[in-house]
């Protein structure tokens, strides 16, 4: 097991690196390495602490680990349920959650976010679109703006886009969004990436939308275990702090 845990450990700092040196989105992918140490750390010492540790000690940390590792997998099954939404037709209006915008225009996870809506958008030519995000601290400009010039750059007329550009996060976007629409009566499409879209429609449902659905965007694979572990982290959160139930 010593072995074991030492090539895990770096195997998560490796991963770490390469996130870091593809300069993708938030400074999240840090806890990889975090978690690389750790490994290596348990590794070395793993045996010598275990050891040393009181019976009743063991099995507190033994039912707390296997806690954990319950209460992963089942978010984790719940955040997959998502993958493959699509939503009905002619929705009323299609609700693109923000990314990263980079000064040469809407990065990638941004971009497959806006192709999906754009194909929609083509598929039904009544639904109106609202694209939502603010400016970032590192980001040229708001992102929703971004979006904009984005979908009229691929030739979505300007009268079907909407902006909402003072949200900062997912649930700023869904609660915010809802003040231009009506959410009670309107039929509403949240497009978003596929490992987010169960986060974002739990948080629609709480916000108030009645009638809102899922459509999946695709994502990075090499990206994937990052952003997975990222979205368990923020279910927990968003559970524990009232946002959703």
């Amino acid at each position: 097991m010593t072995v074991f845990f030492v090539i895990m450990g770096f195997v998560f700092i490796i991963y770490c690196l390469c996130i870091l040196f593809a300069g993708y989105g938030t400074k999240f992918f840090l806890v990889w390495g975090v978690l690389g140490i750790l490994s290596i750390l348990w590794g070395k010492y793993g045996k010598y602490l275990l050891k040393h540790t009181p019976p009743v000690l063991k099995k507190i940390s033994a039912c707390l680990v296997l806690t954990g590792i319950v209460l992963f997998v089942v978010v984790e099954g719940m955040i997959i349920s998502g993958f493959f939404a699509k939503g009905p037709k002619n929705l009323d209006y299609i609700l693109v959650l923000g990314a990263q915008l980079k000064k040469s225009g809407p990065s990638y996870v941004l971009q497959l976010r806006l192709n999906e809506a754009y194909d929609y958008l083509i598929q039904n030519e009544n639904t109106k679109v609202i694209v939502s995000g603010g400016q970032g601290s590192n980001e040229p400009d708001t992102e929703a703006q971004g979006m904009y010039d984005y979908l009229v750059g691929k030739g979505i007329a300007p009268d079907r886009i909407l902006l909402e550009d003072a949200s900062k996060n997912t649930n700023e976007n869904i609660r915010f969004s809802s003040a231009l629409i009506d959410p009670e009566t309107d039929s509403v499409g949240i497009v978003t990436s596929n490992f987010h879209v169960f986060r974002a429609l739990r948080l629609a449902e709480a916000a108030g939308y009645e009638k809102v659905h899922g459509i999946a965007a695709g994502s990075h694979p090499g990206f994937l275990p990052n952003n997975m572990l990222r979205e368990f982290l923020g279910v927990v959160k968003d559970f524990l702090t009232g946002n959703f139930t």
